[in-house]
């Protein structure tokens, strides 16, 4: 065994092999990073990278509450401008990447608020909502991205998804509609007691590692007592997921009617991105899951539509192709919202509600326009939360926490939470009428 080797500690069962995470006092190397009378809440949240054509993508300035003129860039959602609310003047403070469309979006951290750290993240706002609306649900949350979006590329920034948990550590996404579709519709192949079985030795795997970690609990130095605190909550996750899964076990799992049909591996681009779409209202359809977030592709999309340049490069518009592209590829986000929105609107709960109705969808970014990281892109719809939509709204103070958004929806929700990131209170002119 090499010097190396014998320098790494792991977590030992019959069946598994888990690594702890670096520990300076023994010199560990860190090898693995480790769900009626009333219709439920729902929550989706879209984010674009590389932000939008910002000089024609939002209202007038001066047209602020209703009546104001629907941007033509636009024009595919024009059709349901009483049931949308478009603010201005949110941002979030400590945003300094401007390729990082999604990274801080639904956190609004500070990422160098650690001192000798590069990067830190919190938890995102869709799984604040998961922790209050995913209980009785399958799937605490579905995260989507595309192979395109989990890119620098496609202007999202690190991360893994728009999702990041409450130790602000990446959440992982299904990246193709077909990962997606199988996750949320095919039935189990394998046995039941085959299933059982194995989540009993998942467990004993966990019993293991935490009797293991504990004894190295009491050889180390205070900050790396904090970072096995932290592990131990990671593996608490991995406890209250396994437990949900068993819960699951004997209850197959549910196709919309009209079932939807199994997407093919080639799709990408335009193609690629409604069927997420139409993924998502189907999971909304039979109830698999009440919090969902889609980072979507930029460079697929616009190629998908004839383009020859980067998302990159789109970004940096002026006039000519590059400026012709950024229109098309807000034209399409909005084309493709709208459709949802149809068939949200189309779909009726057991209470003769519409999912529409239950529902509070955002599509923004971080991320304006270029490298400008003020006034965020930012379209509310959907009944949800209580937001009374049809209106522009302009904040007073440019420097609006966009946390500020996050709180007012969570609140909206029906979770009883006091802030958010770096908000500073809600925005009660969203539910003025």
């Amino acid at each position: 065994m090499t010097q190396s080797q014998t320098r790494r500690a792991f977590l030992h069962s019959s069946k598994a092999l888990v690594a702890l995470p670096f520990l300076e006092s023994l010199g560990l190397a860190k090898t693995v990073t480790a769900t009626a009378a009333t219709a439920p809440k729902r929550m989706v949240y879209l984010g674009m990278g590389f932000g939008v054509t910002a000089d024609t993508w939002y209202p007038e300035l001066d047209e602020i509450g209703r009546g104001y003129v629907f941007p033509k860039i636009l024009k595919p959602l024009a059709k349901h401008q009483d049931d949308l609310t478009f603010i201005q003047n949110l941002e979030h403070q400590f945003s300094n990447d401007g390729h990082s469309g999604s990274t801080f979006w639904l956190t609004g951290a500070n990422r160098y608020a650690i001192a000798g750290q590069s990067f830190h993240n919190t938890i995102s706002a869709d799984q604040v909502a998961a922790e209050h609306l995913g209980k009785d649900t399958r799937f605490t949350s579905i995260q989507l991205a595309s192979q395109s979006s989990g890119s620098n590329a496609d202007g999202h920034g690190p991360g893994l998804s728009l999702a990041w948990n409450k130790h602000g550590k990446p959440v992982s996404a299904l990246n193709t509609p077909v990962s997606a579709f199988h996750r949320l519709f095919s039935d189990e192949t394998m046995p039941l007691e085959q299933r059982q079985k194995l989540l009993d030795e998942q467990r004993s795997v966990l019993d293991t590692v935490l009797s293991d970690a504990r004894s190295v609990n009491r050889k180390i130095n205070k900050g790396d007592a904090d970072k096995l605190d932290e592990y131990f909550q990671s593996i608490r996750e991995i406890e209250i997921r396994l437990t949900k899964e068993e819960q699951w076990l004997e209850v197959p799992k549910k196709m919309p009617n009209p079932a939807l049909k199994a997407p093919e591996e080639s799709m990408e681009g335009v193609e690629e991105m409604r069927m997420m779409f139409d993924i998502m209202f189907a999971a909304m359809q039979v109830d698999a899951t009440r919090v969902l977030s889609y980072r979507m592709p930029v460079n697929s999309v616009i190629s998908s539509l004839g383009a020859g340049i980067s998302a990159h490069s789109m970004s940096h518009y002026s006039a000519g192709e590059r400026r012709q592209v950024s229109e098309m590829r807000d034209r399409t986000n909005a084309k493709v919202l709208a459709d949802f929105i149809d068939k949200l609107k189309a779909s009726k709960e057991t209470n003769g509600t519409s999912l529409f109705d239950n529902s509070t969808i955002t599509m923004g970014s971080n991320l304006r326009s270029v490298h400008s990281l003020g006034n965020c892109p930012t379209i509310v719809t959907g009944g949800g939360s209580g937001i009374k939509h049809g209106r522009h709204l302009v904040m007073r103070d440019k420097k609006t926490p966009l946390c500020n958004l996050w709180l007012s929806q969570l609140q909206g929700s029906g979770i009883d939470i006091k802030s958010h990131g770096d908000s500073t209170g809600n925005i009660p002119e969203l539910f003025e009428a």
